[in-house]
């Protein structure tokens, strides 16, 4: 059997966090930001933990599994 590969866009996307758990980052904040509040902006910065329904698919995303 061959390696399994990490899949590339996956492995930009999301990090391991040391209890195991996936961080991820918001969307909606690369560009068109001038009709968003300040508000929004600043929430939209702060990192993510990745749902529990989607962990199993991210792992083996990221060859975890």
């Amino acid at each position: 059997m061959p390696k399994m590969k990490t899949k590339s866009g996956a492995k930009k996307r999301f990090s391991i966090t040391g209890s195991g758990k996936i961080k991820r980052k918001h969307a909606f904040k690369s560009h068109i930001l001038t009709k968003k509040t300040t508000k929004q902006k600043r929430n939209l910065t702060a990192t993510g933990q990745v749902h529990k329904a989607d962990e199993n698919n991210i792992k083996l995303c990221l060859a975890m599994k």
